[in-house]
């Protein structure tokens, strides 16, 4: 299972939300919009809208550069609730 997949099977996950919200912080009144602000390829955004596709680093990333919100809050926005530490486990 990809990373993609564990992220799409939380209960939590609600990517509409936080592309609802980008969408609000930068202005835009649609996904086409959105696109073309962000130059976001649009299938990608109806891909994640309809949980073909898990909203990615690529798109996350392009989404904390257009709002300058941390990526731990954009996480938090979509549900993602999983622990992301930046430090791995020490092996023993």
């Amino acid at each position: 299972m990809s990373k993609g997949d564990d992220l799409m099977a939380l209960p939590t996950y609600q990517p509409d939300a936080l592309i609802d919200f980008v969408r609000e912080k930068i202005g835009v009144l649609n996904d086409a919009e959105l696109c073309n602000a962000l130059r976001l390829y649009p299938p990608a955004i109806s891909k994640i809208r309809h949980r073909k596709m898990g909203l990615g680093a690529s798109i996350l990333l392009t989404f904390h550069d257009a709002t300058g919100i941390s990526i731990s809050e954009l996480r938090a926005l979509m549900g993602d609730d999983r622990n992301h530490s930046v430090y791995p486990p020490i092996c023993r």
